[in-house]
């Protein structure tokens, strides 16, 4: 678990603990489902430099062009469902597992789990 630091009243330093969801830590909607693309983004870039891919290479692989590689490869997921983002690792051979839990009380949770 990560922590951040933040000034108190006094502008003393603060030490909080992070959920491991920054986007939940900052209070914003769909924290969930926006981990959940940086989690799949994630896997493409690794899965990209690991197969030594040019971006235009990977760009054909996966159906777009260059600078839409680029951005991916920079975070910039707006655009990118999560659905296109999955799509994206088949095209590069890797195999998605989705699991549904028992209903439970509550909103249920998004997990990622990534084989090695």
């Amino acid at each position: 678990m990560s922590a951040a630091l933040k000034r108190g009243r006094d502008n003393e330093l603060k030490v909080l603990a992070s959920s491991g969801n920054v986007f939940a830590d900052l209070g914003l909607p769909h924290s969930e489902e926006d981990m959940l693309k940086v989690e799949i983004a994630q896997a493409i870039v690794v899965t990209l430099r690991r197969k030594g891919l040019t971006q235009a290479a990977a760009g054909h692989i996966i159906g777009v062009d260059q600078a839409k590689v680029s951005a991916l490869l920079r975070g910039r997921l707006r655009g990118f469902s999560i659905e296109r983002l999955v799509g994206f690792l088949r095209a590069l051979g890797r195999d998605v597992d989705v699991k549904i839990s028992k209903e439970h009380a509550g909103q249920g949770k998004i997990r990622v789990q990534r084989a090695a």
